[in-house]
C-alpha cells in the first residue's frame, strides 16, 4: 500500500523537528574536536628559552606530544637524576650511547584520568612496579602517561622484530601484575621531550624514547592540521625537521621500520 504523501511530509518533518531540539551543545560537539591546553617550553637560539601556552585539539596526534612521563619522573641527566617538571630546555640528558644530547623542547598537559573524551576513549595512565624488567628497573614504582613507548620487546611482540630491539607502548606490557593500569582521582601533570635527535633517555632506570611524531605523520595530517600541530614546536618548521626515528616502533599491532 502505497504511503500518502501528507504521512510521508510528516514523518519528515518530524525527524528535522527532533534535530532541532536536540541540545545545541552536543550538536556542536559532533564537528569540533574537544580542545585542550598545553604548556611549552623551548630552546630559541643558544641560550634563550621561550614559555608559551596553547589551546588545541584534544586529538591523539597532539596528546601523544605531552603525555608520557608523569610529574615527579626522575630523568637522567649530564648532572644527576632531576625531576621532570625541573628541567629546563638547554640541560642536557644521557642518551643510549652514553653521550650528552640537549633538551630542545618540553611539553605538559593535565589529564584527567578515567574521564572519558568526546570520542568516548578513556586516558588511563600505568604504574610499573619495582624491578618489573630486572633489578632496579625501575629503582621505585613509576607512573607513566599514554604516549610513553619502553625500549623492550613483550613476549607477544617477538615475533614481530625477529629480536631487534624496538620501541613499545607502555599499554603492551600492561599484566595486571607488575604493570597495572591506574586511574588517580586527582588531574595528573603528564610532559614530554624533544631532543635534538630522536634518542632513548633514562628514566626511573628504565629507557624510554623522546618525542617523535613518527614515520607516517605525514600521511595522517591535512595541512590545516599540520599548521596547527607545527605551531607546538619552535625548534622545527616542518615534519622533516624532527629527523629520523632512532629505532622501529611496535604499536596497534603493527611493526614500523625506521624511515631511511
Amino acid at each position: 500500500m502505497t504511503i500518502p504523501h501528507s504521512l510521508a511530509r510528516a514523518a519528515r518533518n518530524a525527524v528535522e523537528t527532533g534535530k532541532l531540539l536536540e541540545d545545541p551543545a552536543k550538536l556542536q560537539s559532533r564537528s569540533k574536536p574537544q580542545l585542550r591546553r598545553y604548556e611549552v617550553s623551548a630552546l630559541i637560539g643558544k641560550n634563550n628559552i621561550a614559555q608559551t601556552r596553547h589551546i588545541a585539539p584534544a586529538l591523539p596526534l597532539f596528546e601523544d606530544a605531552f603525555c608520557a612521563f608523569s610529574r615527579g619522573s626522575l630523568v637522567e641527566t649530564d648532572m644527576g637524576p632531576l625531576a621532570i617538571e625541573d628541567l629546563l630546555p638547554g640541560d642536557r640528558l644521557i642518551v643510549q650511547d652514553g653521550s650528552a644530547q640537549e633538551v630542545l623542547w618540553k611539553g605538559s598537559t593535565t589529564l584527567i584520568p578515567g574521564r572519558p573524551d568526546l570520542k568516548g576513549r578513556v586516558q588511563s595512565l600505568t604504574r610499573i612496579m619495582a624491578d618489573s624488567f630486572g633489578m632496579q628497573r625501575p629503582m621505585s614504582g613509576v607512573i607513566v602517561g599514554p604516549s610513553a613507548r619502553l625500549l623492550a620487546t613483550p613476549g607477544h611482540l617477538q615475533s614481530l622484530c625477529a629480536g631487534d630491539q624496538i620501541l613499545t607502548p607502555i599499554k603492551e606490557f600492561v599484566d595486571g601484575n607488575n604493570v597495572v593500569e591506574t586511574s588517580p582521582p586527582t588531574p595528573v601533570e603528564v610532559f614530554h621531550l624533544c631532543l635534538r635527535r630522536h634518542s632513548v633517555i633514562k628514566v626511573d632506570g628504565l629507557q624510554f624514547e623522546t618525542y617523535h611524531p613518527g614515520i607516517h605523520a605525514v600521511r595522517v595530517m591535512s595541512q590545516t592540521m599540520r599548521s596547527l600541530y607545527l605551531n607546538l614546536f619552535a625548534h622545527v618548521e616542518k615534519l622533516t625537521d624532527f629527523g629520523p626515528q632512532i629505532l622501529p616502533r611496535a604499536g596497534d599491532g603493527q611493526y614500523d621500520a625506521i624511515s631511511a
